[in-house]
């Protein structure tokens, strides 16, 4: 009973939110409108087919709009997409850098430059945005060159391309992109 009252004093404040109760007038579920910054995931699997990298993102549009040093501040840390900060899951452990990270969910930031990237995984998960990115919660911090795309990258892409000794992470967006390698420990 006293789970069943809570919860009705949980919907009652509001706090449950409108979109969970939601109902067109002809009784269907309200569903929301396709987000413009759709949710992606990019995996990368092993010659054995066992997955060894998820990254969760949104896929910001360029929309004719100046990417980097505009809506991408020069300097400040990225949540690397758009909403909710991008989401890297290691199902192995893997080197970034010259850190060997445990197979583990992290949040991975970027600090873009024009010639160069600090590429970021923090410990902090489920963070919206990068407003509460504290970099005592970093766990590794290396920098990667920028390359230019020789065509326009219109959404904010992601994917995994294998390596002799791993994959390398490929972000690019706009004119630009950069290459993270992840390597085998052993």
């Amino acid at each position: 009973m006293k789970k069943v009252m809570l919860l009705a004093a949980f919907f009652i404040a509001g706090l449950g939110g409108p979109e969970i109760m939601a109902q067109t007038q002809n009784g269907d579920p309200n569903f929301s409108k396709m987000d413009v910054s759709p949710l992606d995931v990019v995996l990368f699997r092993n010659q054995n087919k066992e997955p060894v990298a998820r990254v969760l993102y949104s896929r910001p549009q360029k929309n004719n709009r100046k990417v980097f040093d505009s809506l991408v501040p020069f300097g400040e840390v990225w949540r690397t997409g758009a909403n909710e900060a991008t989401e890297l899951t290691l199902y192995s452990d893997m080197m970034v850098g010259d850190k060997i990270v445990e197979a583990g969910t992290y949040t991975l930031y970027t600090i873009p430059q024009e010639n160069e990237w600090t590429v970021i995984l923090n410990k902090s998960t489920n963070i919206w945005g990068a407003y509460d990115y504290h970099v005592e919660e970093d766990l590794v911090r290396i920098k990667v060159p920028v390359k230019k795309s020789k065509t326009t990258i219109e959404a904010l892409s992601m994917a995994f391309a294998p390596t002799e000794d791993g994959a390398k992470l490929q972000i690019g967006w706009d004119d630009r992109y950069i290459e993270v390698p992840f390597k085998n420990p052993s």
